[in-house]
């Protein structure tokens, strides 16, 4: 598939490797002749130096035979403008970054209608829903769902001394029952589909999957569960902070934002009732004793500097916050800090990466189970892949006993209308279904592809 990137920052260059190693036909613009030397060196794709709103520069990077246009740049208004002349060039699916909030409200649908625009993505908005998903079950690294949020799949990290520490999941099954798969273990750089021999360890990363209504109960049961957060400090009042305060404040939590910037903090406190919001430099230990740090149930690192928020989140943890969530970009830095203790580190470039990636597949492989939702897992040496059973799907009613998979894939889950169905021997896929397949070391683009007769 011909994908067209427009804006080489930190998302569109995540976004060019992702589509490059799905080995799709990649182009990226930009109007920086160093950056696109940069990004072309390192990945296999095409640059083109220009303007992406000029009807000739993205004629002459060959728009009219575009499958996928993607504009990441910092400007909302030149993203959906870029966006606008390649549809009327030709792409066929156009996909905008839009992070101003007046611009994610019930008019911008018509204004998406007018632009002809296939899809719109808020890097911010996305990943303040994923922090608040992970602060509503603090035990956990990381919180995905699946079908209208029926199903939770969550990373958790095994501690030292955990119940589980040394058991096989098949024990762990017959003495903890219930309706839900550990379907991805990662033993230090080791990532794989576990079977009913697999033994767990502490430090062991898991992905588990089930029923969202069931998760906190079965995490309970586990002996996986922390306090419920209610007292909440963000560090740095970005455009993130503002999005996952008014979703901690809407869900009844007490909220401190902390910024440095007085300007700043004069816009979000007049946009966001029910925050208080301290003007101040988060790095700054007294202040963050006054503003009673050892106290909250919860810290989020979101300033605008990696190494900041990576200080600040092993400093809270040092002062017995229960839970702390921080914003990394540097993947490098990422995995150095997880490797140190902490677990729960989240990048808007990776969480727009999936969603780009999941479109993709799912333009590409629309005449067959389509892709309907997509995440990594484990740093990205695992995938999460939701896909709709069609009609046509050769492998429907089947009895699972009498299929197998390809090597280092799972079925992990079915939806069959609210009914949500960890699968057993027993079961069958059937046409309306929605399928949650795990795979770790392959790429999966087709659901029919993983499937065999014995």
């Amino acid at each position: 598939m011909k994908v067209i990137i427009v804006g080489c920052g930190k998302i569109g260059a995540t976004l060019t490797a992702r589509m490059a190693k799905e080995e799709h036909d990649v182009i990226v613009i930009d109007n920086d002749p160093a950056v696109l030397k940069e990004i072309t060196e390192r990945h296999d794709v095409i640059g083109f130096c220009g303007n992406a709103t000029s009807y000739d520069s993205l004629t002459e990077a060959g728009v009219a035979g575009c499958d996928l246009f993607i504009a990441v740049t910092g400007s909302d208004e030149f993203n959906m403008l870029s966006c606008f002349v390649a549809r009327k060039i030709g792409a066929k699916h156009t996909v905008a970054r839009v992070r101003n909030s007046e611009y994610n409200n019930d008019g911008f649908h018509y204004m998406m209608e007018q632009l002809e625009l296939s899809m719109s993505v808020n890097p911010e908005l996305m990943m303040a829903q994923a922090i608040f998903n992970i602060l509503k079950l603090p035990s956990v690294a990381k919180v995905e769902t699946f079908s209208d949020r029926r199903q939770e799949l969550v990373e958790v990290v095994l501690r030292q001394g955990s119940p589980l520490d040394g058991m096989t999941l098949s024990d762990i099954r017959k003495k903890f029952p219930g309706k839900y798969l550990v379907a991805v273990i990662r033993h230090g750089e080791e990532v794989h589909i576990p079977s009913g021999h697999s033994v767990l360890h502490g430090g062991d990363h898991i992905a588990l999957i089930s029923a969202t209504p069931d998760m906190h109960r079965i995490l309970k049961m586990l002996g996986l569960v922390q306090k419920q957060v209610r007292d909440v400090m963000v560090l740095g009042a970005s455009t993130t902070s503002y999005y996952l305060a008014r979703l901690l404040i809407g869900a009844g939590n007490s909220v401190k934002i902390i910024e440095k910037n007085p300007e700043r903090c004069e816009e979000v406190c007049e946009r966001l009732s029910g925050a208080t919001v301290i003007q101040g430099d988060c790095m700054h230990q007294d202040l963050l004793a006054e503003e009673g740090l050892d106290k909250m149930d919860a810290v989020v690192a979101l300033t605008g500097r990696d190494e900041e928020n990576i200080l600040i989140s092993f400093y809270a943890m040092s002062q017995g916050v229960g839970k702390v969530v921080s914003k990394v970009n540097q993947d490098e830095l990422g995995a150095l800090s997880e490797k140190l203790g902490l677990d729960s580190i989240l990048s808007p470039k990776v969480i727009i990466s999936d969603v780009l990636a999941q479109y993709a597949r799912a333009l590409e492989n629309s005449e067959g189970s389509k892709v309907e939702t997509l995440y990594s897992l484990m740093n990205g040496a695992a995938e999460a892949l939701e896909f709709n059973v069609l009609s046509d799907f050769p492998f429907a009613n089947i009895p699972l006993r009498d299929l197998t998979l390809t090597g280092g894939t799972l079925l992990a889950a079915i939806t069959r209308g609210s009914a949500c169905i960890i699968p057993g021997g027993d079961d069958v896929i059937l046409p309306g279904d929605r399928v949650v397949i795990v795979a770790a070391g392959i790429s999966v683009y087709d659901l029919e592809d993983i499937f065999r007769r014995k």
